[in-house]
């Protein structure tokens, strides 16, 4: 069953030696997912799985001691899934799911063991919620920690730059997050969304569908589109 669940973005800027002499700007939402992660840790859950958008090679799970890094970014530091040794696992975890062992090492994650899942950013939302449903489902206790950035066009600069639907998007996806509106999740626009550039959308609703019966509330920690990006924080509980 799940328990708690925290919702944070993925941009490889979150970490500081990647993000260099922009760091500062998002020390904000680095703090507001130390504070998701707590909502995390105060559900005491038998296991944390994270949840995160990945390219065609990162897709599917991935074990607790899976490695990561951050050389593709120009950066010399490697990160790893929890404690364990990552048995015979034989690929990198993709970045969204490095950035969140990232913030699990930095916030000294020891509650519960740790494994991943690699969402396509192409998996329909009837699959996606089936995914969680199934994650709902487990007889232990889980939380979920769903990686994921909301629009990337919502200024001139931004990487798809601007489209006028995208403040829109957002503010939606804002609500939902922060309301655990599993019904509104569900209903996000798989088109829309990719067309936006929202990497977050597939793993938001594999959260509803692992919330559906659950009974969580919600709570928005943080909502700003630095860089002309969506980046949302949120915990359920």
């Amino acid at each position: 069953m799940l328990v708690a669940a925290a919702v944070c973005p993925c941009p490889p800027l979150l970490v500081p030696e990647v993000a260099a002499g922009a760091a500062l700007e998002l020390e904000a939402a680095r703090a507001a997912c130390t504070d998701a992660l707590g909502v995390l840790a105060a559900s005491r859950p038998d296991r944390l799985l994270i949840v995160g958008p990945a390219g065609q090679g990162g897709r599917g799970p991935h074990p607790e001691g899976a490695r990561g890094s951050f050389r593709g970014f120009g950066v010399d530091l490697d990160v790893r899934l929890g404690t364990g040794d990552g048995g015979a696992a034989e690929r990198d975890l993709p970045p969204s799911l490095a950035v969140a062992a990232w913030l699990l090492e930095r916030t000294g994650w020891s509650h519960a063991p740790v494994e991943g899942l690699g969402v396509g950013e192409p998996l329909a939302p009837e699959r996606c919620v089936a995914v969680g449903r199934e994650i709902g489902g487990r007889a232990e206790r889980v939380a979920l920690l769903v990686m994921g950035d909301a629009s990337a066009c919502r200024t001139l600069k931004a990487p798809g730059y601007l489209d006028e639907r995208a403040a829109g998007f957002d503010e939606e996806v804002g609500r939902a997050l922060g309301a655990a509106d599993v019904v509104a999740l569900q209903a996000l626009d798989a088109e829309l969304a990719y067309e936006l550039k929202a990497s977050g959308r597939a793993p938001w609703q594999v959260l509803a569908g692992a919330a559906e019966g659950a009974d969580l509330g919600g709570a928005l920690l943080y909502e700003e589109a630095p860089y002309g990006v969506g980046y949302v924080v949120a915990a359920w509980s």
